[in-house]
């Protein structure tokens, strides 16, 4: 095991519109020299598995569109217990809290970053605000002081209490 400190797995289909915000990220984390192993899991994230389980990072930090009912390119902390309840439609093959369940095995920490979509749709543009969405969370993870960790929690709209 190479015991990294953080990883990130993006997320997502850069061919069905907003839904590629994952793969973006990537792109612009590696564009500027990232502290962050990155993880390029597209529409088949679990095909990345092996390659977590041999770094072991201690955090591991999902990123993906999800459909979370906010303004396009809002950007929220995801409770890994809410994915299976929100995730019933996805353009993966394998449901992302399956992935996570999984992951926790060797990972100490595994957190989930959604991006809300406005347009999915196989040969869409990503819009502009998802783009922006991406290069502002490219900014906080490349942020040495962790600021990508204040990053508000989905609201649960039952109670208005962040999800924990």
């Amino acid at each position: 095991m190479t015991n990294i400190t953080q990883a990130l797995l993006c997320v997502g289909n850069d061919m069905m519109g907003d839904d590629g915000a994952g793969v973006l990220l990537a792109n612009l984390l590696k564009e500027h020299q990232s502290d962050w192993q990155i993880y390029v899991g597209g529409s088949f994230p679990e095909g990345e598995t092996a390659a977590i389980r041999q770094s072991a990072p201690q955090t591991l930090v999902i990123v993906d569109a999800t459909e979370m009912g906010l303004p396009p390119g809002a950007i929220r902390q995801i409770d890994p217990a809410m994915i299976g309840e929100m995730m019933l439609m996805s353009t993966h093959s394998m449901p992302l809290n399956f992935l996570i369940d999984d992951l926790k095995e060797v990972v100490d920490e595994v957190v989930m970053i959604g991006i809300q979509p406005d347009i999915v749709g196989f040969c869409y543009p990503m819009t502009e605000a998802v783009k922006e969405a991406c290069a502002q969370l490219a900014s906080l993870l490349n942020d040495a002081d962790g600021s990508w960790r204040q990053l508000p929690q989905l609201v649960d709209d039952t109670t208005d209490e962040p999800c924990a």
